[in-house]
């Protein structure tokens, strides 16, 4: 699975850039992002499109796994 570093970005930059990775990665990839207000508003893009998001949280960052 691909995978997408949007640390240090803040909105609406994760969610722009998750939205070109799911056109390279239409089945899902892993999104890191190390705000609250980007992992909510990647969250929310992604289940939008009807994806499912697991979210793992790590030492000041999440990685947000994108799927089908």
């Amino acid at each position: 699975m691909k995978t997408l570093d949007a640390s240090g970005y803040s909105c609406p930059e994760p969610v722009i850039m998750t939205k070109k990775a799911l056109k390279d990665s239409p089945d899902g990839l892993d999104v890191i992002v190390d705000n609250r207000a980007s992992k909510e508003n990647v969250t929310r893009y992604a289940t939008a499109l009807g994806y499912k998001v697991a979210v793992e949280e790590g030492s000041g960052n999440w990685t947000l796994r994108i799927s089908r």
